[in-house]
């Protein structure tokens, strides 16, 4: 009877109008209950496509999602703990000065932006203690050519100035170090072979660099910082990035949820964290530390790396996955922010307001055999 008339200004008409639709559905033989649940399942299924649709697009670096990436919070140190926060390189930090971003770690190790720190201060606490600060550097096949020489040139102008500083080269063509005008006495050179694959280069210098270690630079060196050697300085990188043991956040995976970070997930591998473990993606072009505490982490690695041959796995990010499960089972006393290593190419983002080492364009083709 309802079928068909439009009802418009009685009383009651939409009440009229939803009962009679709830009628009509159950005399089709589809009952409403059922029906709601299916448009729900399906408007379910519709979000679950949609996520995995951005999610496809933000692993596969589509620059207009990633802009997307800094509306995920990133967290906040407790203030409690902001007080707190100190060391013997900075003195005491100033972690309320950047609420926008995490200062503090949940183990209570301090994350360095700039702005937290008094640069003047830590210059002052390291010349007290005297120290020597190794810088090393892989620069084998066309790397050696295609980066050496600015970075070296740029460390010159921003790292440690001020201080006693060894920069550490390690090539499989010492003869091809290009000559520059730096400080008497700041440059070693050390042999090493040359590896088959660019992945094993990648991999053999944490036992290279522990084998150093063990040597004169382990000697000349109370702390030693670890680059990679395509990418160039472009601000201040000073005392304030020492500690005992120091990591650096990925500038591709600092805003991202654990459960999305690129940790090994193969169970065989030595690298492996399993679901809820790990907590930030560290990035293997900036580790460092005391030559003790470096020496602990490169031997962890290597060993890792070793047991992995034997089993005939490889991790899928190599010496930084083995890293990342080193840093898991022992924290970190320092954390630096994607300021002291970021990426030209993620753009520019508010929180990061001087970069203090920019990659260079990755040109695999070229450099990797």
């Amino acid at each position: 009877f309802w079928k068909g008339v439009k009802l418009g200004g009685w009383p009651g008409d939409d009440e009229v109008t939803k009962l009679e639709d709830a009628r009509l559905s159950r005399g089709n033989g589809t009952p409403w209950g059922v029906g709601r649940a299916r448009a729900w399942k399906r408007i379910f299924w519709q979000l679950i496509l949609l996520a995995l649709g951005f999610l496809g697009l933000l692993l596969y670096w589509i620059p207009v999602v990633r802009y997307l990436e800094v509306f995920i919070p990133m967290g906040v140190c407790p203030s409690a703990r902001m007080p707190l926060l100190s060391d013997n390189f900075t003195g005491f930090l100033r972690p309320w000065a950047r609420p926008e971003v995490l200062t503090c770690t949940s183990w209570g190790a301090p994350i360095i932006w700039d702005g937290t720190f008094d640069p003047d201060v830590a210059q002052q606490k390291v010349r007290q203690q005297n120290l020597t600060i190794g810088l090393t550097v892989f620069a084998v096949g066309r790397y050696l050519e295609k980066y050496l020489a600015r970075f070296l040139e740029t460390a010159e102008q921003h790292f440690m100035v001020g201080q006693r500083v060894v920069y550490y080269v390690f090539t499989e063509r010492p003869a091809a170090v290009p000559h520059m005008a730096l400080g008497q006495g700041r440059l070693r050179v050390e042999y090493v072979a040359r590896e088959r694959r660019w992945q094993d280069v990648s991999m053999e210098r944490m036992r290279t660099l522990h084998e150093a270690l063990g040597g004169r630079l382990g000697r000349e060196a109370h702390f030693v910082i670890c680059m990679d050697v395509d990418q160039h300085f472009s601000g201040a990188f000073g005392p304030e990035v020492l500690a005992e043991s120091v990591a650096q956040l990925h500038a591709w995976h600092y805003h991202w949820p654990r459960w999305l970070l690129p940790f090994e997930r193969d169970a065989r591998s030595a690298a492996a964290l399993g679901p809820g473990e790990g907590d930030f993606y560290y990035h293997a072009a900036v580790f460092g530390g005391s030559v003790a505490a470096v020496r602990k982490l490169t031997a962890h690695c290597a060993q890792a790396m070793l047991r992995d041959r034997a089993r005939g796995v490889e991790a899928r990010w190599h010496d930084e996955s083995h890293l990342n499960k080193f840093f898991w089972l022992h924290k970190p006393a320092k954390v630096l922010s994607p300021e002291f290593c970021w990426s030209p190419e993620i753009g520019s983002r508010a929180e990061i307001r001087r970069p203090r080492l920019l990659w260079a364009p990755k040109e695999y083709a070229v450099v990797r055999d």
